[in-house]
């Protein structure tokens, strides 16, 4: 809508790029509380012109080259490195086009997000759905560890969440 269009020019990007960037937050949050924390951290990445890191994209290259409609495999280390401009971890700036069919939420966050300074995120080891946001590579990477020692700990499937 209009206040999205609106927004999408304030923040820098066009109507289609905020879309792309409620694709990948649709893809990427599992909790609304999530959502406009994710989008801060892709517009934080961007401004400071840094690949995005976002998994999801990935999934996505993997998914169109292998032709199916979602995988829900770890990544692996072949994977990480696909040859593809959706590849956010070897390219810089958004994919080329959407990567999802983002909900209200997603685009709403894309329009408005979180005032932080965060540049990183990835799974919390509670395994409820919740991301880990951080502003150092060092935070980060003990963030990741956590999660990965989670993973590990449930068999090498992710965690599951205890909470009532």
């Amino acid at each position: 809508g209009a206040s999205q269009i609106r927004r999408a020019h304030e923040l820098g990007v066009t109507p289609y790029e905020l879309l792309t960037v409620a694709s990948m937050i649709e893809r990427e949050a599992q909790t609304s509380h999530d959502r406009p924390l994710i989008a801060a951290v892709i517009y934080n990445r961007l401004h400071q012109g840094m690949p995005l890191g976002i998994d999801a994209t990935i999934y996505y290259a993997v998914e169109l080259q292998r032709g199916i409609a979602t995988d829900t495999n770890e990544l692996t280390e072949a994977e990480l490195h696909i040859d593809s401009p959706y590849n956010t971890r070897t390219h810089t700036g958004l994919p080329p086009t959407p990567i999802s069919n983002p909900g209200l939420a997603s685009i709403e966050a894309a329009a408005h997000p979180a005032h932080v300074s965060y540049l990183y995120y990835v799974a919390a080891a509670d395994g409820c759905g919740e991301q880990a946001f951080s502003t150092s590579e060092a935070a980060f990477e003990r963030n990741e560890a956590a999660y990965r020692a989670a993973v590990q700990a449930n068999g090498g499937r992710p965690p599951t969440c205890k909470r009532k």
